[in-house]
């Protein structure tokens, strides 16, 4: 097992929340210490993908922590360190809006914040129907900053959505360890 501590922030895509659960559990089973993050929409939506409270039970049972899910509770990950390395999987495009922009009136940005005030690396694996469109000039901005790496990302369905682009969320555990070494894994773009 690794020692470094994890963060895992899950935002409220909610078609990729079953492949991003699936790689949470690969996490948890190669650190010793993951700790679940969610957004208000993960908390409170129901969806035709599944209820909110038996998702965010599924994420406290693989990651044995009581998820944080207020901006007050995410505050402390910054002055206590409490983390080596944040996740933010599924990110989607208000939360890289938000992250872009420096706003913090969420769970999942506040840990953000707090986490980059360490100097300490935040990994994103972006999943938004407007990545390549309203959401295009914020991944630029975040690949442009320091200690942003993200995870390898492509259209998911060019013919259909055209402007959608989707992490390879099977890459998540590759990406955090390049992240915690500071280096962006390549290539970043897929076909």
């Amino acid at each position: 097992m690794k020692s470094q501590r994890v963060g895992f922030a899950l935002c409220g895509s909610f078609c990729t929340h079953r492949e991003v659960l699936g790689e949470l559990e690969k996490l948890c089973r190669e650190y010793e210490s993951v700790l679940p993050i969610v957004s208000q929409a993960c908390q409170s939506t129901d969806t035709r993908f599944g209820k909110a409270e038996d998702f965010l039970s599924r994420v406290e049972h693989l990651t044995g922590h009581t998820a944080v899910g207020s901006i007050r509770e995410a505050e402390p990950i910054g002055p206590k360190k409490l983390l080596d390395v944040l996740v933010i999987a599924p990110c989607t495009g208000n939360t890289l809006a938000k992250l872009a922009a420096g706003i913090t009136d969420t769970p999942v940005t506040m840990a953000a914040k707090a986490h980059l005030r360490n100097d300490r690396p935040v990994v994103v694996a972006v999943a938004t129907n407007d990545g390549l469109s309203a959401a295009a000039k914020n991944i630029g901005e975040l690949l442009a900053r320091k200690n942003y790496y993200f995870v390898p990302f492509g259209q998911d369905d060019p013919e259909r959505k055209p402007c959608s682009l989707m992490a390879d969320f099977t890459r998540i555990g590759e990406t955090v360890d390049a992240a915690l070494e500071g280096r962006q894994i390549q290539p970043l773009l897929l076909r």
